[in-house]
């Protein structure tokens, strides 16, 4: 088949391919962005496949990067563009299902789409718009068929966090699971455990934000999946609320309050160390504590004053939105009406500070000064005190004057 329409992306980039085949060589776009391309998604990264070895790429270009040479990448700085070109190649056995031990570079387009992970995912396109289907990929997407390229296992052996790209691309397509590659997925799980945290994390976050999330999601329980994840052993039950107690047209806004939801859902004490088995980051963490503690609150009383304070509009905005999805009750005008209604968002926006306090008053820093900046702080986020310089002094001479 031949592409109706080229989408900018890859229109942009033609001149990388027509210089690689003016050269002598062949070109291709390859991977997902083809794929999205024929089913007329957003495209993300325009990847280049080359039967030019890396040296002779970089003859070709003249600013170039060495991104992963030892694996046929190279980085072409073009036009104010960077573009990742990668020579087909053929890989030995992996070391620990994930990396191989060895690539060989070689110049047949097939013997490289050989190695991709599903046939939705092994399409090339050259310069002509005509896209090169050599697996059976155009006719999976047709039926909406997740199929491993070749040998089911073998692929899923050569590389485990293909299990969690594949339960991804389901909930991001709405694709089902070819009966084959399901089976040699379930066989292969354990090997998860052997994968890096930090690139399962990736995969499950874009699951969770995937519109499908639910279709992923309920894939992974019954698969078995989860019980090679981290802290997500044993928690079928868990995770079956959490498919089930979201209508289905639900979408996270943000991965933190997709991960805080979970964490509701699994009735987590621990909200920190359980992330930090995930190694997220701090910050991460601390928005995720801050939906779940929020979520808390909600399920006892209405939000107040210091609640929006503390934690912002943002956090509880998102809170609410889960309140509605589950048919509570929910009141985005009140929150936005609160904190417009406060004095300050910040303690640093409060106008007189701790070094004039003490020049003023003849104070020392400590527990005095501490407790005397904490009362300015919540006098005001309660609505009691403005924050002009004058009545912040007025007050602090008052406190000072009744001990």
């Amino acid at each position: 088949m031949r592409l109706k329409t080229l989408p900018s992306e890859f229109q942009k980039a033609l001149p990388i391919l027509s210089k690689i085949k003016e050269s002598g060589y062949e070109a291709y776009f390859v991977g997902g962005s083809v794929r999205d391309a024929i089913l007329e998604r957003p495209i993300h990264d325009v990847d280049i496949a080359t039967s030019a070895y890396p040296e002779e790429i970089k003859k070709i270009f003249s600013r170039t990067v060495d991104v992963g040479i030892e694996h046929g990448t190279i980085l072409v700085l073009e036009e104010d563009e960077e573009y990742e070109i990668t020579t087909f190649r053929t890989e030995e056995a992996y070391v620990d299902y994930r990396r191989p031990s060895q690539v060989h570079f070689v110049r047949s387009l097939k013997e490289d789409l050989k190695r991709r992970d599903f046939t939705v995912n092994a399409f090339a396109l050259n310069h002509t718009s005509e896209v090169i289907d050599l697996f059976g990929g155009l006719k999976d997407l047709e039926e909406k068929t997740l199929r491993a390229v070749g040998d089911a296992k073998e692929r899923f052996n050569e590389d485990a966090l293909r299990i969690m790209r594949g339960l991804r691309f389901m909930a991001s397509l709405g694709f089902s699971i070819e009966e084959k590659t399901l089976a040699a997925m379930i066989d292969n799980t354990f090997l998860l455990e052997r994968i890096s945290v930090e690139r399962i994390f990736i995969e499950l976050d874009k699951l969770l934000m995937a519109p499908f999330w639910q279709k992923g999601l309920a894939q992974l329980v019954s698969s078995n999946v989860y019980q090679f994840l981290p802290e997500l052993k044993n928690s079928k039950k868990q995770l079956e609320v959490m498919l089930n107690d979201l209508p289905f047209h639900f979408h996270f806004e943000s991965s933190e309050q997709a991960w805080a939801y979970l964490l509701i859902s699994l009735n987590t004490k621990t909200i920190k160390p359980f992330l930090k088995q995930w190694k997220t980051s701090n910050d991460f963490q601390k928005t995720v504590e801050n939906l779940v503690t929020v979520y808390q609150i909600r399920l006892e009383r209405e939000i107040s004053r210091q609640d929006v304070y503390r934690f912002g509009k943002e956090i509880i905005k998102q809170v609410e939105s889960l309140r509605e999805a589950k048919g509570l009750s929910f009141n985005y005008d009140k929150i936005v009406e609160i904190d417009r209604q406060l004095t300050i968002h910040n303690k640093r926006e409060i106008l007189v500070n701790g070094s004039q306090l003490m020049a003023l008053y003849q104070l020392e820093p400590g527990p005095k000064l501490g407790k005397l900046l904490s009362e300015i702080e919540s006098q005001m986020v309660a609505g009691h005190l403005d924050n002009t310089e004058d009545a912040i002094l007025s007050f602090v001479e008052r406190r000072l004057a009744g001990e």
